[in-house]
């Protein structure tokens, strides 16, 4: 009796419309690995979207590249691979020039309010720079440093060295400092570290010891320098076969405030892992002086010009663009 009563009342939250629906099978795919504090609140968001749909979209959770290489994430979700599919705009130089503006150095300070801010200012990008696929949301990490096999304290130290850098931007920064770009995804960083491609990585604090770049790497320099910018993307024709209740669901869940709890245990992931290394024997974390820091903020104020230079050229208006993005730094107090 009571199974049958909880039956009648679990039937009873599912609206007349989504009790009609078809069962939808939705793959979702992640490049980084299960222990990464990413998989689990993307779980749970999927739970969320199945529980809300009345049980009529199922996803499954696919971590550390099983459907595909971390590159190759964008065109996964454009031609089906997987439905929903974890991107990293920036491993594509110049694809996707106006979230770019986020990967640029010194931008973001806080990820938990930057989280806001970005979906804030950039959804109505992502229709036009993300068209072939369905947009859902958008996060970051917490602010990433400079790590490496030397100290590091000016711009001009970097001259001559090999740095595998998050993303494009950070690509960037290194070839105007005179070093040179190792092209790895993170998953392929360790390797390239170990075996002397790479002398310094650009890259959060925690997940450098999840995926065991702690072992490679001694120096760390403690200054947010950067984040990396992040999206959701579903694939148009899985999204488009929806039915409008479904739509509604999978809308719901495609929000800013959806995008903070994917992202926020991320955040406390990353900032805990600064502190780990800073107690941690054979690593050295050290600050910059004042001077140090005004040399680094200085180098890299070319990187905008060449940003604006991009979005220029891909039709977009660079002055309105990096505007509203102020602004909104400013309205959800995200900015350095």
């Amino acid at each position: 009796m009571r199974r049958a009563l909880l039956a009648i009342l679990v039937a009873a939250t599912v609206t007349p419309a989504l009790a009609q629906d078809k069962t939808v099978n939705m793959k979702v795919s992640l490049w980084l690995p299960s222990a990464h504090p990413l998989v689990p609140s993307t779980q749970a968001w999927a739970a969320d979207i199945e529980k809300a749909s009345g049980g009529t979209i199922k996803m499954t959770v696919f971590p550390s590249e099983q459907l595909g290489k971390a590159f190759d994430h964008y065109d996964m979700a454009r031609d089906g691979i997987a439905d929903v599919t974890y991107v990293s705009p920036g491993y594509q130089p110049g694809r996707f020039p106006i979230i770019a503006a986020g990967n640029l150095p010194f931008v973001f300070a806080d990820p938990k309010k930057g989280v806001l801010a970005l979906n804030a200012w950039y959804r109505k990008y992502a229709a036009t720079e993300m068209k072939d696929t369905h947009f859902c949301f958008a996060f970051m990490h917490e602010p990433g440093a400079l790590h490496g096999k030397k100290k590091i304290l000016l711009p001009t130290d970097l001259n001559g060295v090999k740095v595998r850098p998050a993303q494009s931007s950070i690509g960037e920064m290194v070839k105007l400092f005179g070093g040179t770009n190792v092209q790895a995804s993170a998953p392929e960083s360790r390797d390239a570290l170990e075996r002397g491609v790479a002398d310094e990585i650009t890259f959060p604090w925690g997940s450098l010891m999840l995926f065991g770049i702690d072992k490679v790497v001694r120096y760390h320099m403690d200054v947010p320098l950067y984040t990396t910018m992040f999206t959701y993307n579903i694939n148009l024709n899985t999204y488009n076969s929806l039915s409008p209740a479904q739509k509604n669901v999978i809308d719901d869940h495609c929000t800013a405030e959806w995008a903070a709890k994917i992202n926020d245990p991320w955040a406390d992931f990353e900032a805990n892992g600064r502190l780990k290394l800073k107690s941690m024997e054979g690593h050295e974390v050290y600050p910059l002086t004042d001077q140090e820091l005004g040399e680094w903020k200085k180098a890299v104020k070319p990187l905008h010009d060449s940003w604006a230079g991009a979005v220029k050229k891909a039709g977009g208006d660079p002055v309105t663009i990096d505007a509203e993005l102020q602004a909104a730094l400013k309205k959800y107090g995200a900015g350095i």
